[in-house]
């Protein structure tokens, strides 16, 4: 028995809805409010390959579960947080901003994109061999805390992008829209075609196509934590628009409508409505089974949503990342023998980007390189018109 099938989630949402979080937070982690507030005076420990997450609790405003402060100021990283785990980087009380090298004849540029709902910034990253000619375009959405530079040196998507040839564009949420800067995939309103957060990162992917004259039947969107939860909700809002979804340790679209049921929906307590929203857009997914922030239950749930289009074989291999770290990846073909959905479980991993840097937050160094096989699936996906 596993973790979170010892959690009393009705307990859980009661203490949620009486505004006590934190002891919430405590049940979620299978302690009590006592002993969760005592380890957080300890010093940080690490488990090579099961890691604890220890978090505070969002305000009842909303937010998502962050790292004490005290953890924040430390002189060097901590690299078990609201996201995960990450390699360690020196600091000198604070975390350091990322830095994004960019190639010559590159560039790593900022934008901004309105409609009635609102407007959000974002960069955009265009490859030194681009001369205008129609490249795929890669939507990147972060997770809690992160910001476009950080999240491109921790998943190196640029590189591939300069490698590739592709453009990459990485919208920001805004602090006003959440204190944490997270997507906001648990309000229904930003669930739905059309509602805020999804108009807005499907504009500003418009916004790209436009710009530099984009193939519009190869465009994608990949995210993290949060910003996985909201690719879910792109691919399942947006079939007319993304090619492909890339999901890395989120939830599937619809797995939570307020902030009691996304505690339910993250210790793997969602019920996921049957049903197709139309066109499924295939989807590759990325999760640790020792993710302690997000049961990894959640990907099963995705790849439920992503299997509706009908009958799919299904071929499951094994292997070891260079890194040392093992996993099971299970491909979905349809009768035609196209991948349709591709499925990574990551034997030890937490809730952090697989095979990413540390030169960037809330990654994962050992385990296979997430971001090389997700453009891998989306290049292989192409809608047939625009």
């Amino acid at each position: 028995m596993n973790h979170f099938s010892k959690i009393d989630m009705g307990e859980v949402t009661r203490l949620t809805r009486a505004g006590k979080l934190a002891e919430a937070m405590a049940l979620l982690q299978g302690q009590t409010a006592a002993a969760n507030e005592e380890s957080s005076r300890e010093p940080h420990r690490t488990k090579a390959m099961s890691p604890t997450i220890e978090m505070q609790a969002p305000t009842v405003q909303g937010g998502a579960w962050t790292a004490p402060l005290a953890r924040k100021m430390a002189t060097f990283r901590d690299p078990l947080s609201e996201l995960g785990l990450s390699g360690p980087r020196k600091g000198s009380g604070s975390f350091r901003r990322s830095v994004v090298r960019v190639p010559e004849g590159a560039r790593f540029e900022e934008r901004a994109f309105s409609n009635d709902l609102g407007s959000r910034t974002y960069k955009v990253y265009v490859p030194s061999r681009y001369s205008g000619e129609a490249l795929p375009v890669v939507v990147m959405l972060h997770g809690c805390t992160q910001d476009p530079d950080d999240f491109a040196a921790g998943t190196r998507m640029n590189e591939l992008a300069e490698e590739k040839s592709f453009l990459v564009a990485y919208p920001r949420q805004s602090q006003s829209a959440n204190p944490q800067r997270c997507w906001n995939w648990f309000n229904t309103e930003d669930q739905r075609r059309n509602g805020a957060e999804p108009s807005l990162i499907a504009g500003i992917a418009l916004q790209v196509i436009e710009e530099f004259h984009a193939e519009p039947t190869r465009v994608y969107v990949a995210g993290l934590s949060a910003g996985g939860a909201a690719a879910a909700i792109m691919g399942a809002t947006y079939p007319d628009l993304f090619a492909a979804v890339g999901v890395h340790s989120g939830l599937a679209c619809g797995a939570a409508s307020d902030m009691p049921s996304a505690f339910t929906a993250m210790a793997g307590n969602a019920t996921i409505a049957p049903g197709g929203r139309g066109r499924t857009v295939p989807t590759i997914v990325f999760h640790g089974d020792a993710d302690r922030t997000v049961n990894p239950v959640n990907s099963d749930h995705i790849v439920a949503q992503a299997r509706r289009q009908g009958p799919l074989t299904k071929v499951v291999a094994r292997g070891e990342a260079p890194g040392g770290m093992s996993y099971s990846r299970t491909v979905h073909s349809d009768a035609a023998g196209a991948e349709v959905v591709e499925q990574w479980l990551l034997h030890g991993a937490g809730h952090a980007w697989s095979g990413g840097s540390a030169s960037g937050s809330y990654t994962d160094p050992r385990g296979p390189d997430a971001s090389r096989e997700m453009i891998r699936f989306f290049l292989r996906h192409a809608k047939a018109t625009a």
